[in-house]
């Protein structure tokens, strides 16, 4: 005599995944949680180890430039530096008129910019000297000269490396979102600078917190030729290498001069 077994259909459900409820209006039993208390006090604490540090900074940075800057090549190049801005028209990339109006545009948004973080965090903004950027203790003007000058041209030899129509013909088969490039190169030269200058790298950046702190410190002869002249000079060095000696646009030029003649 055999016994009849019923084997049970398996049940499946037509989602293999569940959403969590929704978070409750008003639920106390936040207030017995440790990971709340943790946060508020990450906002209220002095502490030099609490907030985010120079890592989180520049992580800040590097990461909203890669976002500018491929939300904006597509209209205006991506530019936002006037230091990068400075190399490209050096290196012929942009006339002398489009490059005059991005710089005041730059400067522009960057008192803007300054103006609206004042006007929303003022506490947080006298606290930390309007972010003005000012040399370390124990650093001399040609330190900080050299540290905006040589992170200045990291970036914008960055910027022609990724944006060079020869290379993306020859590397073809390595793909490279220019953005992406540039952020890490404003990533790892905070990483470098922001103990020694805060890192200027932009004279957009350093004029508006300049213009809207508006003391004497961040307007003295030292703070101009650091923040303002050196990233300059490292553009202008940065379009001289890569325009003349790894394109060799000096000797292509003589040579089409002879042909010429």
């Amino acid at each position: 005599m055999t016994k009849n077994v019923e084997h049970a259909a398996p049940e499946f459900s037509a989602k293999d995944c569940h959403d969590p409820p929704p978070a409750p209006l008003v639920d106390f039993n936040e207030l017995t949680k440790w990971s709340f208390y943790r946060a508020t006090d990450t906002l209220a604490s002095g502490d030099q180890c609490s907030g985010v540090g120079i890592l989180g900074i520049a992580w800040a940075f590097g990461g909203m430039i890669f976002i500018l800057v491929y939300c904006t090549a597509g209209i205006s190049g991506g530019h936002i530096n006037p230091a990068v801005t400075l190399g490209l028209f050096l290196a012929r990339k942009v006339s002398l008129v489009r490059a005059v109006m991005y710089m005041v545009a730059q400067s522009l948004g960057a008192i803007c910019g300054v103006g609206l973080v004042k006007a929303f965090q003022k506490s947080y903004f006298n606290r930390y000297g309007g972010g003005a950027n000012q040399l370390a203790e124990g650093y001399n003007t040609g330190v900080g000269l050299s540290a905006e000058i040589i992170g200045t041209f990291v970036l914008v030899y960055t910027v022609f490396s990724a944006t060079d129509p020869k290379r993306s013909a020859r590397d073809s088969h390595v793909p490279v979102l220019a953005p992406l490039p540039i952020g890490f190169a404003v990533f790892m030269v905070h990483l470098a600078t922001i103990p020694i200058t805060r890192t200027g790298i932009n004279p957009a950046r350093s004029f508006g917190a300049a213009v809207i702190y508006n003391q004497e410190k961040v307007w003295d002869d030292q703070s101009i030729v650091d923040f303002l002249v050196g990233p300059f000079i490292g553009a202008a060095i940065a379009a001289f290498y890569h325009q003349f000696i790894l394109r060799a646009g000096a000797i292509k030029a003589l040579g089409s001069f002879r042909s010429n003649a």
